[in-house]
């Protein structure tokens, strides 16, 4: 195991706790690394800020190679976590590449890197298509430098094994933003009672697809309360909202943007099922999902999560996820009314099984002995 006071830094592309899946994942990491393994953290943010802490931690602005030395004398190890898109606009980080080899070469200690994402995938049209080879190039240096890789599906983990079979990887789904209640009552909440919950994008994307398939909904289920939560507050989100209200007298929604996690903890708490529509018109990969921090929200408090596609089986260590429902134009799949109570519970234990929290800090620990 790490010894104790071990002093971490956690690189990512935007200031930890500002509405950022990615960033907020790591600080919650970095809690419960402090909590449960007196490992601390410090940030080194991509983006420039003014903030010189954050919940307790210290955050250090910019990846200024001139401070490489200091960065690898005051630190035992490294945790990268690596979504190219956030790092540059064009999905080619360079400059962090560069950084990152410098620091490797004088850090005494670990390096393990979390792929939130690898290299995209798209049309000859766009510049996802022209700029993969570079994209590729990047990460695979990156899993080169890496003593070991955190992927959260069997998708990422695949490709980085199709280039480096022998590579160490540690295979965790994305844990829960917006808390992990202690729930035994799965009965209290209405079985029309939904929410939609995510970053800026996610919501927007969602409350589009739900206004469009909420009549395909069951009648057991038919939503009477909609809890918007999380992501910036919007016009366009405000304007969506409306409408659907407007469009459905029975329904009352409700809008919480930029909420704190104990507050989006007791709205999920009040709800029965979160529509996901996770990929929009992207590519849909087996297994994907468990990147989603919305995903992880939905199921930590209970929820079914109703995806917008459909999804393929998929389990860990042999346990497969009990309540994978959705609504496709095509196709719509929900629980039987009976057994609604039930599968939350279901879905709850799966998630406290194999994505709480405290097991993703147990393994990095573990990662970094």
């Amino acid at each position: 195991m790490p010894t104790p006071n071990s002093r971490v830094l956690q690189i990512v592309p935007h200031l930890p706790g500002t509405l950022d899946g990615v960033g907020d994942s790591a600080l919650n990491l970095a809690k419960t690394l402090l909590t449960e393994h007196n490992i601390t953290t410090r940030f080194a943010v991509a983006q420039e800020t003014s903030v010189a802490a954050k919940d307790g931690f210290e955050v250090i602005a910019g990846l200024d190679e001139a401070a490489v030395d200091s960065l690898a004398r005051e630190s035992d190890h490294v945790i990268l976590h690596y979504v190219n898109y956030g790092y540059q606009a064009r999905g080619v980080p360079f400059h962090l590449r560069r950084f990152a080899r410098q620091l490797r070469g004088k850090l005494r200690g670990r390096w393990l890197t979390a792929f939130h994402e690898l290299y995209a995938f798209g049309p000859p049209w766009g510049s996802a298509f022209w700029l993969r080879p570079l994209q590729v190039k990047i990460a695979r240096d990156l899993i080169d430098i890496s003593d070991a890789c955190f992927v959260s599906n069997r998708t990422i983990e695949n490709e980085i094994h199709a280039y480096d079979p022998a590579k160490k990887i540690c295979l965790a789904p994305v844990s829960s933003n917006f808390g992990e209640p202690e729930l035994t009552d799965f009965s209290a909440a209405s079985p029309k009672s939904w929410a939609i919950c995510g970053g800026t994008a996610l919501v927007a994307r969602s409350l589009i697809s739900f206004r469009r398939m909420r009549e395909a909904i069951p009648a057991a289920f038919a939503p009477a309360q909609l809890h918007v939560i999380g992501g910036r507050d919007e016009a366009a989100t405000r304007r969506l909202i409306a409408d659907i209200a407007q469009s459905n007298p029975g329904l009352s929604c409700n809008y919480h943007p930029e909420v704190s996690a104990e507050r989006a903890s007791e709205l999920l708490r009040q709800c029965s099922f979160a529509w996901l529509d996770y990929f929009g018109k992207g590519r849909m990969w087996p297994g994907m999902i468990l990147k989603s921090s919305a995903f992880a929200a939905s199921c930590a408090h209970g929820l079914v999560p109703v995806l917008s596609h459909r999804e393929d089986a998929f389990s860990l260590e042999g346990d497969p996820f009990p309540g994978l429902f959705f609504m496709t134009p095509g196709l719509v799949h929900f629980p039987p009314p009976d057994d609604l109570r039930a599968m939350r519970e279901k879905i709850y234990a799966w998630y406290h099984t194999h994505a709480a929290s405290r097991l993703l800090a147990q393994i990095y620990s573990e990662a970094l002995a």
